[in-house]
């Protein structure tokens, strides 16, 4: 996965219910502090966001993707690129969603 990254947030509480909602297939759960909330590497704050952020997840199966990006859309967040290859190489299967302060 990646060490950490702090993503600063609109709605502290909207964005934590995105990730949650979007993570929970991958097995990242929330814990939360005070003024934050992880996700894993992953620490949302609030402030105001920076221009776009990119950032991928891994998973360990495409079944796993497939499920990311379901529970996403399903919830009503936007799709942002639909399971399947990339060119990044041959075996590059992802998914994208936007959260709500795209």
């Amino acid at each position: 996965m990646f060490d950490h990254v702090e993503v600063r947030v609109r709605d502290l509480e909207r964005s934590k219910t995105f990730y949650a909602t979007a993570l929970a297939p991958l097995g990242l759960e929330a814990s939360e502090g005070p003024e934050m909330v992880e996700f894993g590497a992953l620490t949302l704050v609030p402030g105001t966001p920076n221009d776009r952020v990119h950032f991928a997840v891994m998973a360990e199966t495409r079944e796993a993707v497939d499920a990311f990006h379901r529970a996403g859309v399903e919830a009503g967040y936007r799709d942002n690129g639909a399971p399947g290859l990339r060119e990044y190489a041959p075996d590059y299967y992802a998914a994208y969603l936007l959260d709500p302060d795209s």
